[in-house]
């Protein structure tokens, strides 16, 4: 393994900043990961050497498959019976790679914390959110039942869950995705571990509840003097927390240093692309990814037309058989132009993937009706919207729970060609599968594989394959990029900006990312629990936001710059957006909006066409500036 230059070695915990070696929590030595499996050993983690101090936030950066996570599952012992270790792990002077099971399991509950990427398959779905934070306080602190469900109340409290004592009584599912990622902060905390260790915590959320968490983080390794290693595939994510960067690739760490010297001035080509590819155009000067095919001739229909269209849930049964009526999408309205990208961006919740089933008929409407080349989609029989779907595919969110578990990645990627192209032969689907995996970045030797055995980031390129084996002409992208690092994120914008060059395809892109959504789209449509807040083109959504909840997501957005992010978290909002069975009266945003009046709470502010052919529902947008 090549030398690391003193000055930033990484077995001294807290060297960049001058704190002496022997204070670290946490320190790996030439620690080895592998794994016995039919084809071979694989190795995930190579020689990694690194420490963490008390007080001290070690983030750890890297894509998909690079060993971060392998790593400290291996230092926690969660590794499956096929792996295999070498090298050290020690936790305050402890050796953990042969620690006892029954230390180890202590170590886990009283000494280590751990907050995992998926808080919904974290938390165990029977059990009351109280009982599980309770649980590692009865086992490992030896409190009573009745202390432990109070100090869960006050953890509830300390992680900012709204109406906590509500919360201790109601399951996972009950729960939004922020609130489920608290939970399991509260629960590593519940211990009172010295060392925490939070992987791809934020990954799944929206960003302005990445931004708290990341700021509860940053007031907890403070208030309690915790050592936190954050793991993530985003460098934005640990420049306003981090005190030091170690960069992992192909199970190596390639670099470590400050957060400050790694990201003004770092040594590794590997970690230059880390952070060119973060920063995007604004910052690294780069064009977008996507120019847009020739404009529509004037007075050409839209290829895609959406009026007053709303859906409504009924949603669970209370006293005398009384079902409560939640407003999903309410009244939106828009037009998509052949080759157009349109962005949808907003929180959890606002109404982003109701408005593509929408779209695609994969829901009914309450109100409103959606155009496709002139022809309207509503009451189509069964068989007309199944041959129109060639053309409409849907790129899902979730990469594990979209892909049939009992399929082959070559089934799954083939299956629109099994219902759409019947006509092709064997060799003609084995050649399109493998092209389409090319296209994303997949070798063809995955074909045979099934998703259990992929990378949360690999299932999700076989999902973006699998939609594009047809070249449709509108293509419905929910969340598309959440699960994949920076590296696989530019090379999937990359290759749809090329799809829609080589075929004027229709792109709608829903994303909690605002900033990927401006390096894809022409225009950007912002939902607050369901309404439209505004729609502009997008270099002057993002030059001159009109409306407050605009401005708001934009200043969540995580900058890779370790002297603005901080300031950045330290102004992350608080709380959540009202509930969607009870939203506010007047304009549903006004309970969170800083310069809300009494007209805000008066009256639905109207849908307001500008002459500059941007929108915006806000009272006071033209005396905000």
């Amino acid at each position: 393994m090549p030398s690391i230059p003193a000055s930033t070695d990484p077995t001294r915990a807290g060297a960049a900043d001058g704190a002496p070696a022997t204070e670290a929590v946490l320190r790996l030595s030439a620690l080895t990961v592998a794994f016995d499996t039919p084809g071979g050993t694989v190795t995930a983690a190579r020689e990694v050497t690194l420490a963490v101090a008390r007080g001290e936030c070690l983030g750890v950066v890297g894509e998909s498959g690079a060993g971060k996570s392998q790593l400290f599952l291996a230092v926690l012992g969660l590794l499956p019976g096929n792996a295999r270790t070498q090298g050290s792990a020690r936790f305050r002077g402890s050796e953990l790679l042969t620690l006892e099971p029954a230390m180890l399991d202590h170590v886990r509950g009283a000494g280590i914390g751990m907050v995992f990427q998926d808080p919904m398959s974290s938390l165990t779905p029977h059990l009351q959110v109280g009982e599980q934070i309770a649980e590692v306080m009865v086992r490992h602190r030896r409190l009573s039942r009745r202390q432990a469900r109070k100090r869960a109340l006050e953890l509830l409290r300390r992680v900012q869950v709204a109406d906590p004592e509500r919360r201790l009584r109601q399951y996972p599912h009950q729960l939004s995705g922020g609130m489920r990622q608290r939970v399991m902060i509260a629960i590593a905390l519940s211990g009172e571990p010295q060392l925490l260790i939070a992987d791809e915590p934020t990954t799944a959320l929206d960003v302005t509840v990445q931004a708290q968490i990341l700021a509860l983080l940053a007031e907890l390794k403070r208030e309690r003097g915790l050592a936190l290693v954050l793991i993530t595939h985003d460098p934005g994510v640990v420049a306003g927390i981090a005190d030091r960067v170690s960069v992992m690739r192909d199970g190596r760490i390639v670099e470590t240093g400050a957060v400050g010297a790694i990201f003004r001035s770092p040594r590794e080509p590997y970690t230059r692309k880390l952070l060119r590819e973060a920063r995007g155009p604004d910052l690294a000067g780069d064009a977008p990814h996507s120019s847009p095919p020739a404009p529509a001739a004037p007075g050409a229909p839209p290829a895609l037309e959406l009026a007053g269209v709303s859906v409504r849930y009924t949603i669970g049964r209370g006293w005398l058989g009384r079902r409560a009526k939640l407003a999903a999408l309410s009244e939106v309205s828009l037009e998509l132009a052949r080759g157009e990208a349109l962005g949808v961006v907003g929180e959890s919740g606002c109404g982003k993937s109701t408005l593509v089933r929408a779209v695609l008929q994969l829901l009914p409407l309450h109100a409103g009706r959606v155009v496709w080349m002139g022809r309207a989609l509503g009451g189509l029989p069964r068989s007309a919207l199944r041959s129109l779907r060639r053309d409409l595919q849907i790129i899902f969110q979730d990469p594990f729970g979209s892909l049939d578990p009992r399929m082959t990645v070559g089934e799954i990627v083939a299956e629109p060609l099994e219902v759409h192209a019947r006509d092709f032969t064997p060799a003609a689907h084995a050649a399109a599968v493998a092209a389409a995996l090319s296209q994303v970045g997949l070798g063809a030797e995955l074909a045979s594989r099934y998703p259990h055995e992929l990378s949360g980031g690999q299932c999700q390129r076989v999902g973006i394959a699998r939609a594009m084996i047809l070249r449709p002409q509108l293509l419905a992208c929910d969340e598309p990029l959440s699960a994949l690092d920076v590296s696989t994120q530019e090379q999937i914008l990359t290759l749809l900006g090329e799809l829609r060059r080589a075929s004027a395809m229709c792109l709608l892109f829903v994303s909690h990312n605002v900033a990927l959504v401006q390096r894809l789209c022409e225009r950007v449509l912002v939902l607050y629990l369901g309404r439209m807040m505004e729609l502009a083109p997008a270099a002057a959504l993002y030059s001159r936001p009109l409306h407050p909840y605009t401005r708001e997501l934009l200043a969540a957005v995580p900058v890779p710059d370790p002297d603005i992010q901080p300031a950045r978290l330290e102004r992350a909002g608080r709380g959540e957006p009202p509930s969607p069975l009870t939203p506010p009266s007047g304009c549903v945003y006004r309970t969170r909006c800083p310069h809300a009046a009494a007209v805000c709470r008066e009256r639905i502010p109207a849908w307001e066409k500008l002459p500059d052919g941007r929108y915006v529902a806000c009272h006071r947008w033209r005396e905000l500036g």
